[in-house]
């Protein structure tokens, strides 16, 4: 019988094991989920763009049967101020606001509405104040759903 040395059978003990590691089966990937299971896309119509749009802004101190406001550059100290926003269009839960501001920048009052509307509509957003206005120079600036409408009206409190 022919001795085998030790080295030797380490030697063909660790080329049997890399042939084995070699030699293993690869697991198959796993199925992607059937598309049956996945929920089928909603086709859900995009959210209307407000079509509603401002059409005019005055400023007075009184409104007419038909809420019309006859734009006025001056206004009293004890006068209540209108700021008269003319809309057109349609809308749903559409919020119109006015921000006073007097010449320093100082915000002298922000009043709003909400408006449901088919057609053209005029809303008055009424500031009133239990003293007298400070003299001097306003603006009054106008948004719908928050975003810039109408041309800023600029009057005088004498």
């Amino acid at each position: 019988m022919k001795k085998t040395s030790f080295g030797n059978v380490l030697l063909v003990a660790a080329i049997g094991a890399v042939a084995l590691v070699g030699c293993k089966k690869q697991e198959p990937a796993p199925a992607p989920a059937p598309e049956a299971s996945m929920p089928a896309p909603v086709n859900e119509p995009a959210p209307a763009a407000s079509a509603l749009s401002v059409t005019s802004v005055s400023v007075g101190n009184a409104a007419a049967a038909d809420k019309t406001v006859a734009p006025l550059a001056t206004l009293g100290v004890k006068d209540k101020i209108i700021v008269s926003v003319k809309t057109d269009g349609t809308a749903s839960n559409a919020t119109v606001a006015a921000r006073l501001t007097y010449q320093d920048g100082q915000v002298a009052g922000e009043q709003n509405a909400m408006l449901n509307t088919e057609g053209a509509e005029t809303t008055n957003l009424v500031f009133s104040n239990t003293n007298d206005w400070p003299t001097g120079k306003y603006r009054a600036e106008v948004t719908l759903d928050g975003q810039p409408a109408g041309m800023a009206q600029e009057f005088e409190v004498k």
